[in-house]
């Protein structure tokens, strides 16, 4: 079941758990995505927090709402790019899209397959995708009072196997949300000294979300195919012989 739009905007902007969060994850993001120059690049669910690092550069910046959850204007203060949508029929055409970025977009659909055929469908040739979602094994997942208690938490290889069903090729992973999910002073004053030191030893503070970069696969035509042919240098050099007709009529008019 999708969250709210409002709900969802309120946590991430107009709370200091949110803001906390929302810096965390795109610090992660920024260092596997730094740059988007020229490129399309599509969010899905509410990635809008982690979009805005592209909007000077990228040839085009989308925000895909899916209905169940419903759909803001956004970004504040420019030209609105997000889109209300159809989780199983996005406006975008069919290989367009460069990076995408998947936040509370799979885990909490009620047909998580037609997120991933969708996702598929519209990534490009050479494209990424880098799906967010709540670490099973994290607070996150276990509190009610953050967007990443809701839906289906994942472990990293339930995550992979998922996405390796529907032709996606796991490429690299990371995780972010070390801090608690807890609005006291204490732990809100330590969440950037949390994030340095649970990047560097994780087992000391289970990661709150996983994110994981995959790339789309395509698979090899299946048949014999077709035998091509290609002439030497030195066929191509030597002199066409004569057809047999021409020799003949050559012959009748002497």
């Amino acid at each position: 079941m999708h969250l709210d739009v409002q709900d969802l905007r309120n946590f991430y902007y107009r709370s200091a758990l949110g803001r906390a969060a929302q810096r965390a994850v795109r610090d992660r993001v920024l260092r596997m995505w730094p740059e988007a120059q020229g490129q399309t690049v599509a969010g899905f669910g509410f990635a809008a927090p982690l979009l805005r690092p592209y909007l000077k550069d990228a040839r085009r910046v989308m925000a895909l709402m899916p209905g169940p959850q419903g759909v803001i204007p956004w970004p504040a203060g420019l030209p609105n790019v997000s889109v209300l949508c159809e989780e199983m029929l996005w406006p975008i055409e069919t290989g367009r899209v460069d990076r995408l970025i998947v936040m509370h977009g799979l885990e909490t659909s009620e047909n998580p397959t037609a997120v991933l055929e969708e996702c598929w469908r519209t990534l490009g040739p050479g494209g990424r995708a880098l799906f967010i979602v709540p670490n099973r094994a994290g607070l996150w997942s276990r509190s009610d009072a953050t967007p990443f208690g809701f839906g289906r938490p994942y472990t990293l290889s339930q995550l992979e196997t998922q996405l390796k069903r529907h032709g996606f090729l796991p490429e690299r992973s990371t995780a972010a949300l070390y801090q608690p999910p807890s609005k006291k002073r204490a732990w809100m004053k330590s969440a950037q000294l949390l994030e340095r030191i649970g990047g560097r030893i994780p087992a000391i503070f289970p990661a709150g979300v996983l994110l994981l970069e995959a790339s789309k696969r395509v698979q090899a035509p299946i048949g014999p195919g077709h035998r091509l042919r290609v002439p030497s240098p030195l066929e191509v050099l030597a002199p066409k012989p004569v057809p047999e007709s021409a020799v003949g009529r050559n012959r009748d008019t002497v």
